[in-house]
């Protein structure tokens, strides 16, 4: 190890960047562009050759974006370049057009729910203005489009870099990857399940092991009506046909096939299939296929003094109900303002340690959420009995309210202080009187104070944290009563008031979060 080090050494970068991220999948690389956005220096290491999979297209790239993902893509100005959930059609829809038909709009374990179903008016706070609350995209669109963002602000992409060792001191980080030295203030891990930062930076992994092998595999079937198309959960596990020849399936092995790295023959996932459907089915020629489990881990931090984790990196589960593309764009929109403020000295105290407060409990739901889904889809007497409570539950009105605000990530919400029920929500995308919404006004990656009062002597105080805060005074159509918000650069709002606003109560609440420039 001293020799490869020593050799690195002599080919090491003359540059010290304020922040190296590993990992280029759209995690990384939003992170990336959030750093870039608010003028600090990064470095985006890679160690695949090409960004192109053949995993990354449809059907085996398709990934579901809920309402919070959606939303920033907004906040940065990114959703128009979003072209390809334009041309999907609704895999929930009917095909029965009458207007009796429920309309699907999500799933639990495969067990639907229907739009009918919701009340809406439970959700005060999502105007009629509210953003998009799911919609279909690919992997490789998102990182495309992220991939140009980033370089458009000057982040440094280099792939075919695999790091093999870093070393951290009180000021900076040494990253050694393929005989080269680079050096940068922080180093943050977007580098996957399998992360390199995470096992070399010394973070607990804690969590549960698999139950299952999941298989996603495109082929050919000589008598694929025998499967027929849906969900289907049988004695021996699970399968689903959701178009000719794309097929997923569940086998309760405890995750043995995934874990023993042996290749997918098409003689092996026939006799699955077969197993697992009891028919006859015959595949032909197997196209691409690839194996997961339900194994749900966690970090136990998400920081080791410059070292920082986000996405997969810091935490994995099974891809059941598509959370984790959302989960870790949320790390991602979270920790980029936070570390960009650290690193500009513009950070109130602590500011950073709440990148972990806030987003471990999250990180914690969604394994959850992965493991009951699991526990309902398993081949077993109590699963069935449990299965056919959890549809009655999703048939009623506060079962599919629920579900619809966990899925779609409506009910997304930090603990923060304050005494107004909108404290810690995503800010409501207020439609202005000149036509504008509120995310129109989040493009620079700012916190925005929103006065709808138009007071001069808050205006005023706000101007002293110009460098991160904008003052925004307009009348909006639907105010809700509000007279004025704080709202973080990641859209959250830190405070919000119905009353008569204090300038040294509000001037209290900015230092909370900013510094004045």
């Amino acid at each position: 190890m001293n020799e490869i080090l020593e050799i690195q050494e002599n080919n090491s970068t003359s540059i010290l960047y304020d922040v190296i991220i590993v990992g280029a999948g759209p995690v990384g690389l939003f992170l990336a562009s959030e750093l870039a956005l608010a003028n600090c220096s990064v470095l985006v290491l890679e160690k695949t050759e090409t960004s192109f999979s053949p995993l990354k297209k449809i059907p085996f790239g398709m990934r579901g974006l809920s309402a919070p993902s959606i939303e920033l893509l907004y906040r940065r100005g990114l959703f128009s370049q979003l072209a390809l959930h334009k041309n999907i059609k609704n895999p929930h829809r009917s095909a029965n057009t009458s207007q009796k038909a429920p309309r699907q709009v999500g799933h639990f374990a495969g067990l639907p729910f229907y739009e009918n179903d919701i009340d809406f008016s439970r959700w005060k706070y999502h105007l009629s203005s509210a953003t998009e609350t799911s919609l279909m995209t690919e992997m490789l669109e998102l990182e495309t489009i992220f991939t140009q963002r980033a370089e458009e602000l000057g982040v440094t992409i280099q792939r075919g870099f695999s790091i093999n060792h870093f070393s951290q001191n009180n000021d900076s980080v040494k990253v050694y990857a393929e005989n080269q030295v680079f050096e940068s203030k922080w180093l943050v891990g977007c580098d996957g399940g399998r992360s390199m930062v995470r096992k070399l930076g010394g973070f607990e992994f804690e969590g549960t092991e698999p139950t299952f092998t999941g298989y996603t595999a495109l082929v050919d079937i000589e008598n694929g009506d025998q499967l027929g198309f849906g969900r289907h959960i049988t004695d021996n596990g699970m399968y689903l046909q959701s178009q000719p020849g794309y097929i997923i399936l569940q086998d309760f092995d405890e995750g043995a096939f995934h874990q023993s790295g042996e290749p997918i023959t098409l003689e092996h996932l026939q006799a699955v299939l077969r197993r697992i459907s009891s028919t006859d089915v015959t595949l032909t020629k197997l196209h691409l296929a690839t194996t997961w489990t339900d194994r749900a881990r966690q970090t136990t931090a998400y920081r080791n003094n410059r070292l920082l984790l986000a996405g997969d990196a810091a935490h994995i589960h099974s891809p059941l109900g598509g959370q984790g593309l959302n989960l870790g764009l949320g790390d991602a929109m979270n920790l980029g303002w936070k570390l960009a403020a650290t690193i500009q000295n513009k950070a109130p105290e602590g500011l950073l340690d709440t990148y972990f407060t806030e987003r471990y409990p999250v990180g914690q739901k969604v394994l959850d959420w992965s493991r009951a889904q699991v526990e309902v889809m398993k081949p077993s007497i109590q699963s069935r009995a449990l299965r056919t409570i959890m549809q009655d539950f999703l048939n009623t009105q506060d079962g599919a309210t629920y579900m619809a605000e966990r899925i779609w990530g409506i009910s997304l919400h930090y603990p923060l202080e304050g005494t107004h029920p909108l404290t810690g929500y995503s800010a409501p995308n207020f439609t202005f009187e000149d036509g504008s919404t509120l995310v129109d006004w989040t493009h620079d990656g700012k916190g925005i104070f929103l006065d709808f009062e138009n007071n001069t002597s808050l205006q005023t105080l706000v101007y002293q944290y110009s460098s991160q805060l904008s003052y925004l005074s307009m009348k909006a159509t639907e105010q809700l009563g509000l007279k004025a918000l704080l709202i973080r650069p990641d859209g959250v709002v830190a405070w919000a008031t119905e009353n008569e606003v204090e300038e040294e109560k509000v001037r209290g609440v900015i230092e909370k979060w900013f510094v004045k420039g």
